[in-house]
Order: C-alpha cells, then structure tokens, then sequence
C-alpha cells in the first residue's frame, strides 16, 4: 500500500518505536479490559499490537484515508473502525465488545488537541475504566503538577479534582514519522473512586478565572465572582494567587458562592 504523506492539520507524528509501542500496549491491555478504545490509530502500528492481546477493539480515526488503509489492513472482524472526530464522539454510541462495560481508552493523541479532548473525555468519566495517553512532555508536567509549581494551572486543577495522574515514561522525538520538535510521555488516568461533590461548571468557571492572569491576585481575577464574605466563608486568603490553591480549595469556594436551596 502507498506511503501515507502526515498530515501537519491532523497534528499527524507516526509512532514507529517498537519497544516504546509494546510498552503502550502491555500498559492499555493491563487487566485484559472487556472494551478498549484506540484514538487515532493512524497507521495501525499500535493497533496490531492491541489485537495481539486482545480480540477486538474500537478506534476512531478522522483522516478517510486512513480509515481504508486501516480497513484493508485489519478488515471488520476484530477491528471496530469508527471514521469520526473523537472530539464530536460520544462514547455510549461506539460500537464495543461488551456493552455494558466502560472503555479502556488509549492513544497517541494529537497534540493540538490533546487538552480540549481530556476535558472532553472527562465529562464522559462513566464510560472509562483507564486511559493511557501519549501527550507532549510539557502537558503531561501540567496533567501532574502540583500547587507552588511553575507547571501547576487550570488543567492540573481540573484533572486532579476527578483523575488519578501518573507518567510513566518519556518517548524521544526520534520514536516518530516525522519527528516532532518536543519530547512525549506517556500518562496513565483513572477515574478516582469518590470524587469530591462539586458543580463542575461553576469550579471550570472559578479556575479559568483565577488562572487567566496569574500573576494577579485572587481579589483582582475573581472580583466579578467572588466576594470579601464569600472569601472568608470559603477561608481563602484572597490575596494569594491561584497557584497557590489546591484543588479542594477551589471547590470549596465554589461552595460558598453557590446560593442555598
């Protein structure tokens, strides 16, 4: 089959390393998950290696031509191609071995959309066992970070507050066709068993608010959310930044700006 020329507006970096893929696949398939999903399969290259272990999987692929490179390669039986962008997907629509069981999720994920889809999966945690990801090694700092640290903003906030995060190793630029101009790593997520109770879009709403000028003070970026009282209710000093507040901190402000029933 033709050569496939990557695609720059598919953010497309083939992963051809095999013992970086292996390493992916041991770590997507750990526990033998009754449904698995690949986002973007690309040229299949980590594909095969998830049918090795498993007897079916699902992938979502946008690029069409792709999608009959991988169709002639696999064909229908073991491999449930979806031609989609994942970010319009719904997980509860894509075909899946067992229907009522939740998704392992893995992937090479394109890195100009790689945040957007996390939040995206995220308001889909129901349907996800795990996720196993390659991302830039600068998101993956920002997925890990902790309060105080340079890396630490709205997406560590966000992901902490409902995913467990842990790096599990860097992949060089040389593991790609063609290679790209940063380092990757490998990020594995699961969903926390008890979540702290919150409205997610009023914390979503505080955390890019505190964020959006972080070099400012919490009375200055949230002064159109937050009040002196609510502050003191929430026993937030407003005159730290947001990097200085853990997760748990913003959910509790949350709290005390939300009206009582």
């Amino acid at each position: 089959m033709a050569w496939h020329l990557p695609r720059k507006r598919f953010g497309q970096h083939f992963l051809h390393d095999r013992q970086v893929l292996d390493r992916i696949a041991r770590a997507g398939c750990a526990g033998n998950p009754s449904n698995l999903l690949e986002i973007g399969p690309g040229l299949g290259a980590l594909t095969e290696m998830l049918l090795e272990r498993l007897p079916e999987i699902t992938a979502v692929e946008l690029d069409r031509d792709l999608v009959v490179r991988l169709a002639g390669r696999f064909g229908s039986d073991r491999l449930k191609l979806v031609q989609k962008d994942i970010l319009r997907c719904d997980l509860a629509d894509l075909p899946r071995r067992c229907p009522d069981m939740p998704f392992r999720v893995v992937g090479n994920l394109p890195y100009n959309i790689s945040t957007p889809l996390l939040f995206h999966l995220m308001d889909q945690l129901p349907q996800i066992d795990i996720m196993v990801f390659m991302v830039q090694k600068e998101v993956a700092a920002r997925l890990a970070a902790t309060p105080g640290e340079k890396a630490y903003g709205r997406l560590s906030v966000m992901v902490a507050l409902e995913l467990e995060c842990e790096t599990l190793f860097d992949v060089p630029p040389e593991a790609f066709t063609p290679p790209p101009k940063v380092d990757s790593s490998i990020v594995r997520l699961v969903p926390r068993p008890d979540p702290m109770a919150m409205d997610r879009k009023l914390v979503g709403r505080l955390v890019s608010a505190a964020f959006a000028q972080r070099r400012k003070t919490l009375r200055n970026t949230l002064r159109e959310l937050v009040t002196p009282a609510q502050f003191r209710e929430a026993g937030i000093d407003p005159s730290l930044r947001a990097e200085a507040l853990g997760p748990g901190d913003f959910v509790r402000l949350s709290a005390a700006i939300t009206p009582e029933p």
